[in-house]
């Protein structure tokens, strides 16, 4: 379907002036158009929704969906029939096509699997204009005329702190910008004081990292090493402590903001001076919902949330079961945006430290945030889950469940290297890494922790890896 970016633009910008009214208008007609869509072009869905009358206007009728039920029914999923999951799970195990399109029109984007299944994900081209004309509007909402001249004057320069492997959401947008003197990624994988050099090399005046690497630079900035002077920090990924916020800010000398969003819906919602985070309303759904799958009352934690991304067609998301606990602000946010505002509960960043060498003989501890360590073992081809656990100062054990096929021992080589590898380049080369002869556990929540820090049960954390 082609569409126009300057008139979703035109409309993004209506929607929000027009308040909470407009989006739901908005959200009432697209929810229409898209189960229509599904009905008619995806078996899938065309099979689920079997018996159920014409009219399905009302979301709560509609049947709930699962990952790992979408993906052992891709084929019929999908609404293009040219496409195929051998084609994308190849497509995704090539790293020599990372940021390139898929079967020529799509890009395809895959998560870790914290639910137990891994995820491949694609969207089309009216999906990826939804995506700029949302990222536009929450920009619109952040900066001040100032912040924007002041952006200018800095060269407008953008650093992207991603992974630097695997078909992730940030890594792809990167590969397919033109302007590499502006917009640059950065890898999460090298050691901090590598990192920091590049960042002082390229003076971003916008720095997008995930949010416990922005924690990580703002003690760097703190110890006088990290001189950079951004006007905006887009933390994402992950939930930091809300007094972490502050102290970013402070140490970057910027306006410190979060969104948060998934590979199933890439331009969820943007985050307000308040704290929330603002779906957009117009373009999406998240239901909050209780274990049996009832909803939760604006100001109750929920057991989950149900999400329908109403601007992807190829790959319809209806109703499907996110795996995030949130908590929905019950009155009108004092920042003044109508889309309604949540707060993730199930997101937060664990940091791994490690005693290091120091100069002298004295111990220097070593810091690594847990994306990095999880992203990199998300490339590795037969690998369909890990858990990385801190069992002790200088010890990691690695609980593996490979694919079906796969052979364990080879995997289990591939996965030892590629650690032992990051760990070295952070000089932790004596930190060592143990298989566990047991599967990767779930939480009390239901989800993988990707990775375990020491003195952190598994039975009692929330905090998930997206």
């Amino acid at each position: 379907m082609k569409v126009s970016a300057l008139r979703l633009l035109a409309d993004a910008r209506s929607a929000k002036a027009g308040g909470e009214p407009a989006m739901a208008a908005r959200q009432r007609t697209r929810l229409a158009e898209l189960v229509t869509w599904a009905r008619t072009h995806s078996p899938y869905y065309r099979h689920l929704y079997q018996g159920l009358p014409a009219d399905l206007s009302n979301l709560a009728r509609l049947p709930i969906t699962r990952k790992s039920e979408l993906m052992a029914h891709f084929d019929d999923w999908v609404t293009d029939p040219a496409v195929t999951l051998a084609q994308a799970r190849a497509f995704a195990d090539d790293p020599t096509r990372i940021g390139a399109p898929f079967a020529g029109r799509y890009t395809l984007t895959t998560t870790s699997g914290t639910t137990g299944t891994h995820g491949i994900f694609l969207q089309d081209a009216r999906a990826g204009a939804v995506t700029s004309a949302m990222m536009a509007r929450m920009l619109a909402g952040w900066l001040s005329i100032r912040d924007v001249a002041r952006i200018a004057r800095g060269g407008a320069r953008m650093a992207l702190v991603a992974p630097g492997g695997g078909h992730f959401a940030s890594t792809v947008a990167a590969a397919r910008l033109r302007d590499r003197s502006r917009i640059a990624t950065f890898s999460v994988h090298q050691p901090l004081d590598a990192l920091v050099a590049e960042l002082n090399a390229f003076r971003p005046a916008v720095l997008a990292p995930y949010a416990s690497i922005g924690a990580l630079l703002a003690g760097e900035a703190e110890a006088g090493r990290l001189h950079i002077d951004p006007t905006l920090v887009i933390l994402s990924a992950e939930g930091l402590p809300t007094p972490e916020y502050a102290r970013i800010a402070t140490a970057l000398g910027a306006k410190v903001r979060t969104s948060y969003a998934c590979n199933e819906c890439p331009f969820l919602s943007s985050g307000c001076t308040e704290g929330w985070m603002h779906l957009n309303a117009d373009w999406a759904v998240l239901e909050p919902v209780d274990e049996h799958y009832q909803p939760v009352a604006p100001g109750e934690p929920s057991h989950t949330v149900l999400l329908t991304n109403l601007a992807n067609h190829v790959q319809p998301i209806l109703r499907y079961d996110l795996g995030d606990a949130v908590l929905q602000r019950p009155d009108a946010c004092p920042c003044g945006n109508p889309g309604p505002a949540v707060r993730v509960q199930g997101r937060a960043a664990d940091l791994l430290t490690f005693p290091g060498p120091g100069p002298a003989g004295e111990e220097t501890p070593v810091t690594l945030a847990p994306l990095p360590l999880a992203t990199l073992l998300e490339a590795v081809p037969g690998l369909e889950l890990f858990q990385i656990v801190h069992t002790a100062p200088t010890a990691l054990r690695i609980r593996l469940r490979p694919a079906p096929g796969t052979d364990p021992d080879a995997l289990w080589s591939q996965v030892d290297t590629r650690m032992r590898d990051l760990l070295t380049r952070h000089g932790l080369g004596h930190v060592t890494t143990e298989r566990a002869s047991e599967p990767p556990q779930q939480n009390a929540g239901g989800k993988y922790r990707a990775v375990i820090p020491a003195a952190t049960p598994t039975s009692t954390s929330t905090a998930d890896t997206p």
